[in-house]
């Protein structure tokens, strides 16, 4: 019995994988409604150290999700925070702005997840460092739990003056291989998304 030909063109592999996201990114939606993507702890401390933002996002992956990623095609999230100060005469002003940059994978011949947290975009290089994981569960709540983040200087923030933060966490779509991201155009199930926005204590910690 012939084996089946071999990918043995670099265009005939990338070929094969743009189908593989094809198919996968336009495959049928499930008819089971998906949980809400929603903030469950937002806290803000002012240490030495600066303002620290401490959070837990709960969201579901789809079922379109999980089949990307048991085929190795990495997902990218982002957390975004800005300091607003007050102003009573105009828009408040934004005084600091970060951004944390994650990427999920699995790794099917290892059977083991991988999570890469950079403040920059990460990209799909597989040279990256990052923690692993043994399970789903350990991977994704990794993802959603963001501990003393570190989101301004202390510096940046004025004694006497009234501030807020703007927190967003989302799903970035835009770093996934192009026939996803036409395909998730207009798809709920792509859409994981949430944002909050908190006033800053006096309160200080050390």
């Amino acid at each position: 019995m012939r084996a089946g030909p071999r990918l043995r063109k670099p265009f005939e592999r990338l070929l094969w994988l743009a189908l593989v996201c094809l198919a996968i990114a336009f495959a049928q939606p499930s008819h089971a409604q998906t949980a809400p993507t929603e903030i469950t702890e937002l806290r803000l401390e002012r240490s030495d150290e600066g303002v620290l933002l401490t959070a837990t996002v709960r969201f579901e992956l789809p079922s379109v999700i999980d089949d990307a990623l048991a085929k190795g095609i990495p997902m990218f999230f982002v957390a975004e925070a800005q300091l607003l100060r007050d102003r009573w005469y105009w828009y408040d002003k934004q005084v600091a702005s970060t951004a944390r940059h994650m990427r999920l994978s699995y790794q099917p011949l290892t059977r083991r997840w991988r999570l890469v947290v950079s403040n920059l975009p990460i990209g799909n290089s597989g040279l990256a460092l990052g923690q692993t994981f043994d399970t789903r569960e350990e991977a994704i709540s990794a993802v959603q739990r963001i501990s003393r983040w570190r989101i301004a200087d202390a510096s940046e923030v004025e004694p006497d003056a009234r501030h807020n933060v703007d927190f967003r966490f989302r799903l970035d779509v835009s770093q996934l291989p192009r026939p996803f991201q036409i395909g998730a155009v207009g798809q709920s199930d792509w859409n994981i998304a949430v944002m909050r926005n908190q006033r800053l204590n006096i309160e200080t910690t050390r």
